[in-house]
């Protein structure tokens, strides 16, 4: 009976420790998604009309000075979004020219929206 108490013990220690590993890896994920910046390249106009909060504009016709000043670490990691991903690719074109290393066109704002749990 001592030795199946120990067995047991010993099995329950390792979930716990199985399960903290796990939620310390999913929280790391977490953080990650946390640390992307998310940029509207469309016009003020549009920017006025609909915006997802908390969300900088930086129109796509001055990305690379207005990412430049904001986000000055070229490692971070960035997604751009406008109305259908157009402009987005232009300015994701111009940022990668600019040495940004993890830049990514999210489409449009509603596929950002989606992308993000937010529609």
């Amino acid at each position: 009976m001592a030795f199946m108490r120990a067995l047991f013990s010993a099995f329950a220690a390792g979930v716990l420790i199985l399960a903290s590993s796990i939620g310390a890896s999913f929280a790391d994920e977490a953080d990650e998604a946390n640390d992307v910046v998310w940029i509207d390249v469309r016009s003020q106009a549009e920017h006025d009309i609909s915006n997802i909060d908390g969300d900088p504009l930086i129109p796509h016709t001055g990305i690379v000075a207005g990412v430049l000043q904001a986000y000055p670490d070229k490692s971070t990691p960035i997604r751009l979004y406008c109305a259908s991903g157009g402009r987005s690719g232009r300015a994701v074109n111009a940022l990668r020219e600019a040495g940004y290393l993890d830049i990514e066109n999210a489409g449009g704002i509603n596929d950002a929206r989606r992308v993000r749990g937010l529609d």
